[in-house]
């Protein structure tokens, strides 16, 4: 043994003149695997517990998107019955016809015989003609526009449409009448009404039929008429 050995030690520790013999703790390779895998495993569940947290507090913004995205738009889809067959669409209003209601034509202009004319015209038209004279002072010489027409309520959807095919640039007002009697007043712009066929087109685009065959002479010119009577 050598001098520099010190006591109790001999063997591969023991010293020599050649080599001095390292002391160190051996390794312990199995303590270190299972200390990363515990590690890996801690870290893995801290992170899948934040994002829990994440999409509690967050309100489940990806549950709520899945379930708000159908197949099909809502607003897509149309109106369908319990067997799949598209629902019926409501009847339109039925309208009444030209002489199923009374016109009054009344002249709110200077110029004179035009009430006349006008309700002769519409006869030939088949609307029923009432009371035919000057306008009221309340509209009288007060009427800028082509005509205004005046009913009950429930006439603005029915008879004053109908009647408003016969003319353009009108307007129509619920005077909260009764009875089922309207009024035409003429305005200083009315030249005459629209031509028999296209009021005819008009009229039948209403209910959706086809215009008549027109038989029937044209209106006279309004300059035709007496100027010593307005009306």
């Amino acid at each position: 043994m050598s001098m520099l050995t010190p006591p109790g030690m001999g063997g591969k520790y023991r010293i020599t003149g050649r080599r001095i013999p390292h002391m160190r703790r051996p390794r312990n390779r199995r303590r270190i695997v299972l200390v990363l895998v515990a590690t890996a495993a801690v870290l893995g569940l801290a992170g899948w517990g934040t994002l829990q947290l994440v999409d509690v507090f967050g309100g489940g913004h990806s549950t709520t998107q899945a379930a708000s995205r159908p197949g099909k738009k809502s607003g897509d889809c149309k109106s369908t019955q319990a067997d799949g067959r598209a629902a019926p669409r409501a009847a339109p209003k039925e309208l009444p016809k030209p002489g199923d209601f009374t016109v009054n034509v009344y002249n709110a202009t200077p110029r004179g015989g035009l009430a006349k004319i006008t309700a002769d015209e519409l006869a030939r038209r088949g609307f029923k003609i009432g009371q035919v004279g000057n306008a009221q002072a309340e509209y009288d010489k007060k009427v800028g526009g082509t005509a205004i027409l005046l009913g009950p309520r429930d006439s603005v959807d029915g008879a004053l449409k109908v009647l408003g095919t016969q003319l353009t640039g009108l307007e129509a007002k619920d005077d909260q009448r009764e009875g089922q009697e309207v009024d035409l007043v003429l305005g200083d712009a009315f030249k005459a009404l629209t031509p028999k066929e296209e009021a005819d087109r008009a009229l039948a685009g209403l209910d959706g039929q086809q215009p008549p065959a027109s038989s029937a002479p044209p209106a006279p010119s309004p300059s035709a008429a007496s100027a010593s009577a307005k009306c």
